[in-house]
């Protein structure tokens, strides 16, 4: 074990055979462990007989204050590891900056790899998708939800996203909005726990089942999205006449989306037909 590095060790989403034997090894041998909960954390550490281990507390609230004192461990020679509550730090995680400003001071980073949500739903999904967007977690307010999904409506690539028990259900019915009943997703909940719940559908059927099934709405979930697929290219004069009655009783920008689920056909291109719709009536 060399000083002055910083390990960013990934640690099991739910199952504790899951942690690697690198990992292990990391753990006994650093000189300081920094956890996003140490409290979480110790469950951890005392499976694996490393309880004894002194910790440090870095998390959202103290991030900037604790950076500074991790960061002075690592220039005093210390060889430290970080790991998060579950997961890979830094992947909607905190300790991004501290490995930032270890970077700009020259101080080794080494990944210790190991499960990352993200990327365990992606692969038990069945989605044929050679790329996908990773967003995390979604804009607290219902607003900004709203707009973030709508700037995504478009995407031919998948989206990943991350979501807290409390906001599940309003995220789902959002999305069900924006991208349309149709669209698939792939819902995994409590990934690698008891009650691992893995289910591909509508986003209209799954809305609908996590309604009706309070169980499904708790435990954090990573939701995976299909991206858009549009087959029709050009507009025809059915597709004009849907746009032109749905404008009659609803904003541009909603009669643009809803026209695209209709149709099949991107709403951007609905949206810029009906601009020079108002600009010619002017």
């Amino acid at each position: 074990m060399k000083n002055n590095i910083l390990y960013i060790v990934s640690t099991p989403l739910g199952n504790l055979s899951d942690f690697s034997f690198r990992a292990i090894e990391v753990l006994k041998q650093v000189d300081l462990i920094v956890a996003e909960d140490t409290r979480h954390s110790l469950r951890l550490l005392q499976h694996y007989h490393i309880e004894h281990k002194p910790l440090f507390s870095l998390h959202s609230h103290n991030e900037t204050a604790a950076t500074k004192k991790v960061l002075s461990f690592l220039q005093e020679g210390k060889s430290l590891a970080l790991m998060t509550d579950a997961g890979t730090p830094g992947v909607s995680d905190p300790g991004q900056h501290l490995v930032a400003l270890a970077h700009q001071a020259g101080i080794r980073v080494v990944p210790i790899p190991g499960p990352c949500a993200a990327i365990v739903a992606w692969s038990v999904s069945g989605f044929s998708c050679l790329e996908f967007i990773f967003i995390g977690f979604l804009p607290s307010k219902s607003t900004h939800c709203r707009k973030k999904l709508e700037t995504l409506g478009d995407e031919k690539r998948a989206l990943l996203f991350y979501e807290a028990p409390h906001r599940l259900l309003s995220t789902l019915e959002e999305m069900h909005s924006v991208f349309g009943p149709d669209r698939r997703i792939c819902f995994a909940r409590e990934l690698t726990k008891q009650y691992e719940t893995i289910r591909v559908d509508t986003l209209s059927a799954i809305w609908q089942w996590v309604k009706e099934d309070p169980m499904q709405q708790q435990g954090e979930c990573v939701l995976l999205v299909e991206g858009a697929t549009f087959e029709k290219k050009e507009m025809t004069t059915a597709d004009e006449m849907i746009l032109k009655l749905l404008l009659k009783e609803l904003p541009l920008k909603k009669a643009a989306q809803m026209a695209s689920q209709i149709t099949g056909i991107s709403k951007n291109v609905f949206y810029d037909v009906g601009l020079s719709y108002k600009k010619y009536s002017l």
